[in-house]
């Protein structure tokens, strides 16, 4: 199975480039992908395969596939029908057609994904696919972006099912706590009670009513046929659509009995049978036709997988893959239609049977199956449900009475839209030569009419074949309970009895129907008589717009003191209203310091932060706030975190740094006459915030009542990571999920930052002293004294410090040392990459200062850009390279050997992450300079007279 997902994703890597070389004939390579896997798949049929990867056990993420008797039903429609759809794509499209690869790339990476849903045994791994299936729909229905219908159905499709999504994924996690396992099969064989579990269940049919269209969340889908051919044929007729079916066929047998289950899916699925059936009538589009038809047989299916009983299984499985036949098969004939012809209008098709016979005899034996006639599969499926329904005693008497009478009026209505789609699309009409569209046609292909010739002609074979077909689906029916009677079995004649009788009024129906249609067309309703839910749709969107729109209105004003007053005052409100409402009581230890010093320091950062707030100064503002800092940095030490302290004193000494080069740009004084609002309240909300915080965190060091986990550090960071550093450990190998995320973050805002300051393009790498402008260097080679920096002969002499120079000149290696030794020491003593690129960094802030912007570009002659992109790429390789030696990601090896001179070495696999971190700072400090520095020198110096 891995083997299996793992090709599709090689495939869909390499299709562009298959493409580019095959044109549209590299669909026939491709294709080879899911045509051996369907052979994997009959070899496997009949046996149950597991597989178990563990690999996140503590978030139930463990990879577990299971392939039993319903993923090998469900995984040959995604393989099968993927295969003979990248065949049809070989002569659906041009070479010409843009985005081709891409496109092939798409389909083949469907396929994967709907494999591993069907084969997820993890709920949480389903989901995954689940989504993924979710985001490649949304980029094959808008294949064509260029056109806004291709665009806006894209986006319902999406925004319709990754919310069903979401609902289904709170479900899961619900049914996966209270159950005790995310794991399907142990979920049905033990199916968790109570009212939680029922609620659980709600939230994942919503995501499963949502992906199979079903009514009221069945609009997106004739939307969606916008796209092109090939993806309604696959996507919206055998594969994505069935994932509802399938989850809801996977759940069945361990909750068909949970009480919203049967209300929930019968009344929607009878619904969508009805409604959409109506719908099919009244469209003219060849493809909206089968569009709605297929929501209409969504919701039949949805109701025989949903009964819970064996037979209604078996039915449901027997229309599950009759539709996956005969509706690819009709949607490609489409296709070919649209494609040699230039319509899908059945309004300007006349006489195309008599011109493309075999096309014709195609679409009518899919569409024969489609109405459920003999000898076809269709009729056998259905038949199969009349007698299923009819029989079982899980609905109750009348009840099954009410579902059979919706179910035969659904079905009059799927005749009445075949024998419409078949007369719209070939008959003569009302004319006595062929219409404009089809006399101009040109002939289809062999290899064109090869994919739907062959799923008709299965389909024809699986009626009369209906005995060994029952063979290949019952190892799942058997799965759910017995009926009350002799459990049934498929075939073409079971005598006459109530189902043959039905299936007579069906037909007689439907004919009646199709007949009386020319009545129903002149009825021309203004609006649709049973609603229009892309009208609902668009007035929600419209309604959430205008909501959001009010409530940004209201607490988004604008004003950065006001928005920052809100947050802090939530921050105040809701913690302490908590804790007074609080019953349980509890009192609060506190231990105000363990030496004066502590005291002293604590006075001196008041002191600092109350001046801060008075000063009207900014740099002086800016150099309190930094006293404060430098003040915790201590506190840090006195407490035995020198690691902290030292992180606290590089970040507080660079931020300070940045500050002063913003504030170049800013009045020195601030303008008391322009300050919004009052100090006094605001200064109140600032000592409410610490009381606040001050109280929570004591609260939450009281409310200890185990061993805290800081005690059981120290032997984690050296048995697990080793490396007697307790905070690096922490940071590069036991939570570098978290520091690989942070540093992502980092980047990002290190990239806009840039972004805003240089507006129009990047700056790459800092101007050099070779980029001076020749009067900047004339006026430098005048200038006969000692040269300690290169840049410095550049700066104005009125600005030139030479005593700065002179220092820099002779403390600049010593730092970047001392920054190496950071990074080497980091895993054993205080320092790290972190610590080490921060120190780095200063060292070119000093550079920076003494020289200024050419300098920096002689200290660093590389884009910053480059460097935030290698670190990055250093850490998640090795995050990648711990997967392929079979370890955990971001998981650490070590290797021990002895090196001549040195000596003994010990080096950590975390080392190569720590440098991605190091690598990453050092970036991101480049950046700053060259955005808030070196880029403001340059416009100072273009106004500089």
């Amino acid at each position: 199975m891995l083997a299996i997902l793992l090709a599709h994703a090689v495939a869909a890597l390499l299709a562009p480039l298959v493409v580019r070389r095959l044109g549209r004939n590299g669909f026939f390579p491709l294709a080879i992908v899911p045509l051996a896997s369907l052979g994997w798949v009959i070899d496997k049929w009949g046996t149950v395969e597991t597989l178990h990867i563990t690999w996140v056990p503590g978030l139930s993420m463990d990879i577990d596939f299971r392939f039993d008797a319903l993923s090998a039903i469900m995984a040959v429609l995604v393989l099968g029908v993927g295969t003979l759809i990248l065949i049809y794509c070989a002569r659906y499209f041009n070479d010409d057609e843009p985005r081709l690869g891409i496109f092939a790339a798409e389909m083949v990476a469907f396929a994967g994904a709907m494999f591993g849903l069907v084969t997820s045994d993890n709920m949480l791994l389903l989901y995954v696919f689940w989504e993924l299936t979710t985001v490649l729909s949304f980029l094959l229905v808008g294949h064509y972006a260029e056109r806004a219908t291709s665009r806006r159905a894209a986006t319902q499709a999406l925004l319709v099912t990754t919310a069903g999504g979401l609902a289904m994924l709170v479900g899961m996690i619900i049914l996966g706590q209270v159950g005790g396992s995310y794991n399907l099969s142990e979920l049905v064989a033990n199916p968790p009670t109570g009212w939680l579990p029922s609620v659980a269940i709600v939230l994942i049919l919503i995501g499963a009513l949502s992906k199979s269209a079903i009514v009221p969340l069945h609009f997106w889908l004739p939307g969606a046929m916008a796209a092109p051919t090939p993806v309604s044929g696959y996507l919206h007729a055998a594969a994505m659509v069935k994932a509802g079916i399938y989850l809801v066929a996977r759940l069945a047998p361990g909750y068909a009995d949970s009480p919203p289950w049967r209300v929930t899916i019968i009344s929607l699925g009878l619904l969508s049978m009805i409604l959409a059936g109506w719908r099919a009538m009244r469209a003219y589009d060849l493809k909206l036709v089968l569009a709605f038809g297929t929501v209409s047989q969504l919701g039949f299916m949805m109701v025989l997988v949903g009964i819970g009983t064996r037979d209604a299984a078996l039915a449901g499985m027997t229309m599950v893959v009759a539709h996956a036949m005969f509706k690819a098969a009709l949607f490609m004939v489409v296709g070919i239609i649209d494609h040699t012809t230039g319509t899908r209008d059945l309004r300007k098709l006349a006489h195309l049977g008599k011109a493309a016979p075999a096309l014709a005899i195609i679409a009518s034996l899919a569409a024969a199956s489609m109405a459920g006639l003999p000898p076809l599969l269709g009729f056998v499926g259905k038949e199969a449900a009349l007698e299923s329904i009819l029989e079982t005693n899980a609905l109750g008497h009348w009840s099954s009475i009410a579902v059979v009478t919706v179910i035969v009026l659904g079905s009059i209505l799927t005749v009445g839209y075949s024998i419409r789609f078949i007369w719209g699309a070939f008959g003569r009409k009302t004319l006595s030569k062929p219409s404009p569209a089809v006399s101009k046609m040109h002939k289809p292909g062999w290899l064109f009419l090869f994919a739907p010739g062959l799923l008709a002609a299965l389909g024809l074979a699986a009626g009369i074949l209906s005995p060994q077909v029952e063979k290949l689906l019952t190892p799942y029916s058997t799965t759910l309970a017995p009926g009350p009677h002799a459990d049934y079995h498929l075939a073409l004649w079971h005598g006459f009895n109530t189902p043959l009788l039905l299936t007579s009024i069906v037909i007689a129906g439907g004919v009646a129907l199709y007949i009386a249609q020319r009545q129903i067309s002149r009825l021309h309703f203004e609006h649709p008589p049973l609603g229009n839910a892309d009208r609902i749709y668009d007035a929600t969107l419209r309604g959430m717009d205008t909501i959001s729109m009010r409530l940004t209105g209201a607490t988004q004003r604008g004003s950065l003191p006001r928005t920052q007053s809100t947050i802090l005052a939530t921050l105040v409100v809701v913690p302490l209203f908590l804790l007074i409402i609080d019953t349980k009581g509890g009192g609060v230890d506190l231990r105000m310091w363990d030496s004066p010093i502590q005291f002293t320091i604590a006075l001196m950062m008041i002191s600092a932060a109350i001046a801060a707030t008075l000063m009207r100064n900014r740099l002086a503002s800016v150099i309190l706030v930094g006293l404060t800092g430098y003040g915790c940095g201590v506190l840090f030490a006195l407490h035995g975190a020198p690691d902290l302290a030292l992180t606290q004193f590089l970040v507080e000494t660079l931020t300070l740094v940045i500050f002063v080069l913003v504030l170049r740009k800013f009045p020195a004084e601030v303008d008391e006459s322009k300050a919004i609002g009052f100090k006094w309240p605001r200064a109140a909300l600032a000592v409410a915030v610490g009381i606040t915080v001050t109280t929570i965190a004591a609260f939450a060091t009281n409310a200890r009542n185990t061993r805290p986990i800081y005690e059981l550090l120290p032997d984690a960071a050296y048995d697990l990571g080793n490396g007697k550093n307790v905070v690096n450990v922490l940071l590069v190998d036991i939570r570098a999920w978290d520091t690989l995320g942070e540093i992502s973050v980092l980047l990002v805002a290190a990239t806009g930052v840039a972004s805003l300051v240089f507006r129009n393009r990047r700056f790459g790498i800092a101007p050099r002293v070779a980029d001076a402008p020749s009067v900047i260097v004339d006026k430098a080679a005048a200038n006969t004294d000692t040269t300690w920096l290169r840049g410095g002969d550049l700066i104005d002499p009125r600005h030139r410090s030479l005593v700065l120079e002179v220092t820099t000149r002779l403390i600049f290696p010593t730092i970047m040392v001392l920054s190496i030794y950071f990074f080497f020491s980091g895993h054993n003593a205080p320092g790290g990459g972190f610590a080490g690129g921060l120190t780095a960094g200063l060292a070119l802030v000093l550079r920076y200062l003494a020289g200024g912007r050419y300098e920096l570009g002689e200290a660093v002659p590389i884009d910053a850009g480059k460097i935030l992109g290698l670190g990055l790429a250093l850490a998640a390789g090795t995050a990648l390279v711990s997967l392929f030696l079979g370890a955990p990601a971001l998981s650490s090896a070590v290797f021990e050997f002895t090196l001549p001179l040195i000596g003994h070495v010990k080096l950590v696999t975390a080392l190569f992450f720590d440098l991605g971190v190091y690598l990453i700072v050092v970036g991101l400090v480049l950046d700053v300079l060259r955005s808030l520095g070196a880029r403001l020198d340059a416009e100072i110096e273009v106004k500089a007279p």
